[in-house]
């Protein structure tokens, strides 16, 4: 079981309709061009999504430099179009108890949407270099996306 007082959360507006935004969560075309850091790729033939409660999911980051690759998946536990989603994030078909979650909530704000992402059962905070900070990247190639368009 994971220990769901370990965690963080990453606050943003991004200049884009819940909608619009839901749509690059749960799409695997889309999910394909944001859901790395920069210097890292996600293959399109690797992602799978089946966005409903139960549903799973997986996708490979690739480094671009060095061409390594880690393959990350879960389950969709919470399904609300437009306002909720919250997954288990790491090993392809691990156990939901013994996984992260991740959930993230969309509120229509001055602007745009305001994206509140909290992942748990991880330790992270600004400036690691790792799972903070890998989300937050994550999080600016989402912006970047949804204001293409």
């Amino acid at each position: 079981m994971i220990d769901a007082t370990k965690g963080f959360t990453i606050v943003r507006v991004l200049s884009a309709t819940p909608e619009r935004i839901w749509q690059a969560w749960t799409s695997a075309d889309e999910v394909s061009q944001w859901w790395h850091p920069p210097g890292s790729s996600t293959p399109r033939e690797t992602v799978e999504m089946n966005a409903e409660a139960g549903g799973k999911y997986v996708y490979e980051m690739v480094n671009d430099g060095t061409g390594d690759s880690v393959v990350t998946g879960g389950f969709f536990m919470v399904v609300e179009p437009f306002e909720k989603l919250s997954l288990t994030w790491g090993v392809p078909g691990a156990h939901p108890e013994d996984t992260p979650l991740v959930t993230v909530n969309l509120e229509e704000a001055d602007g745009g949407t305001q994206l509140t992402f909290d992942l748990r059962g991880v330790e992270g905070s600004e400036g690691d270099r790792f799972l903070y900070d890998g989300w937050a990247g994550v999080l600016d190639s989402l912006q970047a996306h949804v204001q293409q368009g």
